[in-house]
């Protein structure tokens, strides 16, 4: 059954403080356009400039998520995200008067309860999903961080955290569906420890951090001059102490195991960088921003493949990418000049693997070396240059209406002939991309032996 995408009846607003700028600011959700997605505004500054909330506008994961264009940002924003995602709200303007994102109380909860006041309407455009078909991994030895998703038929996360203090210890949990995110987690309050919070005030972090919208986690032994250096950087009069729980001054949990599905929340929010909803289960131990926005960026290539075989390739294949009909669709070249039969595997901007089934009909054995058929090396350069140009080209939008130009090859080197009945598989990977010009190293294997290899440096331009 066709599901059609959703968007706000009206606008409401919070006004509220920044959790790290201190800053207080307005925040305002309107109604946005049928296929527009996610958009911050920042009303504040001239020409009010927009700033779509997509992994491609990511600028600073330190503490929270910013995004960023042309010198505006908006900082913290994952608990507002994690709020609409929360309501499956696909296309909505946000509006923020500031340069961060009022912190509310620590959680998503007060985000949901507006959305939900001004309403919920269905749009005419029809929603689409990226749907994890096979399972994948995600690892960050360096932050301790691992992360599976596996097929599922609805969004789930199941994540566990181990931190080795006695107020939180090993927890873990798991969301069945999004439509538990309001009642089992949007109320779960951000946290920090308290040797966090005195480095992150003396770099000049948390200016509007408070026990109002942050649970603070100490260690019942702390000494009383490092409380008193809280108060007094904080500037508190009330008294503060390190309850039995190692929470200061005892603030009582929302849920028993608050400190993982406030992990929960901020995965729902940085995932909705991905730009569409997902149908897969997460399986992240001890993950935070840093790794969820990685996370993100491997998912949105695998989105963008999925994309592209929707747009050239008619039937759905595990083994193939684009067969020889949606090659023929990318590129400009026909037969006898096309020496790409199938691409079977594909990373937008990183690496394709092209086959060539090399055999005796090739028109060019008639005259290259009659009774010693051998390919010529120049056109297992020019296959391999053919492969990397499809990948070059499948970085734009619309890559028919652009051709690659190859500027320059070097460092050419031919192992071993090339001969009738062998299956050249061409390995490209891209060492940069920048403003249109890209340079490739490229790998031409029979079998398990290298026969050829070579540098490219192309240049993608409008037909």
């Amino acid at each position: 059954m066709n599901e059609f995408k959703q968007t706000i009846k009206g606008e409401i607003s919070y006004r509220g403080v920044g959790l790290h700028s201190g800053e207080v600011s307005t925040l305002t959700f309107k109604p946005a356009q049928a296929d527009e997605g996610i958009v911050f505004v920042r009303t504040d500054l001239e020409n009010n400039p927009e700033i779509p909330a997509d992994i491609d506008h990511v600028i600073d994961i330190s503490r929270g998520t910013t995004i960023g264009v042309n010198g505006a940002s908006v900082a913290t924003i994952e608990h507002v995200l994690a709020a609409v995602k929360g309501l499956n709200i696909d296309n909505i303007r946000i509006e923020v008067s500031g340069p961060e994102v009022p912190v509310a109380d620590g959680s998503a909860i007060i985000f949901i309860e507006l959305l939900k006041k001004v309403g919920i309407v269905t749009q005419e455009s029809e929603r689409e999903y990226l749907e994890i078909e096979e399972p994948i991994s995600f690892s960050a030895p360096a932050d301790n961080v691992d992360i599976v998703i596996v097929p599922s038929d609805d969004l789930k996360v199941t994540f566990m955290v181990d931190y080795q203090q006695k107020a939180l210890g090993t927890q873990y949990t798991t969301m069945q569906s999004l439509k538990d995110f309001e009642s089992d987690f949007a109320s779960a309050r951000t946290f920090c420890f308290l040797h966090e919070i005195i480095m992150l005030k003396e770099a000049g972090l948390i200016k509007g951090g408070s026990l109002d919208n942050a649970v603070v986690v100490a260690n019942p032994q702390t000494p009383i001059e490092e409380i008193d250096k809280l108060r007094e950087i904080f500037h508190i009069e009330e008294e503060i102490y390190v309850g039995k729980d190692g929470l200061l001054n005892h603030r009582p949990l929302r849920y028993y195991n608050e400190f993982v599905r406030h992990k929960v929340l901020d995965l729902i929010g940085d995932v909705a960088l991905l730009g569409v909803p997902i149908k897969g289960h997460f399986l992240a131990a001890r993950s935070g921003h840093k790794t969820n926005v990685e996370l993100v960026k491997k998912l949105r290539k695998i989105y963008k493949k999925q994309q592209l075989q929707k747009i050239y390739q008619k039937k759905k294949s595990s083994e193939v990418i684009f067969d020889i009909d949606a090659i023929q669709k990318i590129l400009p070249h026909r037969y006898p000049f096309l020496l790409v039969d199938k691409i079977t595997e594909f990373e937008a901007g990183e690496k394709i693997v092209g086959l060539k089934n090399v055999t005796i009909n090739e028109p060019f054995f008639n005259g290259h070396f009659p009774g010693h058929p051998v390919m010529p090396g120049v056109l297992i350069v020019e296959a391999m240059a053919q492969t990397g140009g499809i990948m070059l080209l499948n970085s734009y939008d619309e890559p028919e209406k652009y051709v690659a130009y190859f500027a320059s090859i070097n460092n050419v080197k031919f192992r071993k002939p090339v001969k009738p009945g062998d299956t050249l598989r061409f390995e490209l990977k891209v060492i940069s991309i920048k403003r249109g010009v890209a340079k490739m190293h490229g790998d031409a294997y029979v079998g398990s032996t290298k026969v050829t290899e070579a540098d490219f440096m192309a240049k993608v331009v409008d037909k």
